[in-house]
């Protein structure tokens, strides 16, 4: 499987401008630019978009670990928070908050544990990743 996105880019890095479009057209032509990535500007930026990455890949992770596990997640509810420091992403926090009844929180722990390190993005990122999760029942 291939997935592609397209990212077109005009200007100065700080004076310009850009937009994003993805395969499936979710993005199209999604406006990012120095101020919505540095400051509070309109529109995304690739932090953004790696965030977004990083918790759907984690959560279905997850959901695949608890299926194996014998048990299904009514919700599995993912944040994660990308830190860009001196032009580097230092740490990728994804804060969970899952639904799975009939687990016990040692077999959570675990499966959680693999999903954060199993997860393709997870893989893909060069960089300290922590989660902290919580267990409903």
């Amino acid at each position: 499987m291939k997935r592609h996105a397209t990212a077109v880019w005009k200007g100065s890095g700080k004076e310009g401008s850009g937009h994003l479009t993805t395969q499936s057209n979710i993005l199209s032509q999604t406006q990012y630019s120095y101020k919505s990535r540095f400051e509070e500007g309109t529109g995304t930026n690739p932090e953004e978009l790696v965030a977004a990455a990083h918790a759907g890949c984690f959560s279905m992770k997850l959901s695949f670990n608890i299926d194996a596990a014998g048990f299904v997640a009514d919700q599995l509810e993912t944040k994660c928070d990308i830190t860009l420091e001196s032009g580097s992403i230092t740490n990728s926090h994804l804060t969970l908050n899952a639904t799975v009844k009939g687990i016990s929180k040692e077999k959570f722990d675990e499966l959680v544990a693999d999903a954060e390190k199993n997860c393709p993005i997870s893989k893909l990122l060069n960089t300290k990743i922590t989660v902290t999760a919580s267990l409903n029942g």
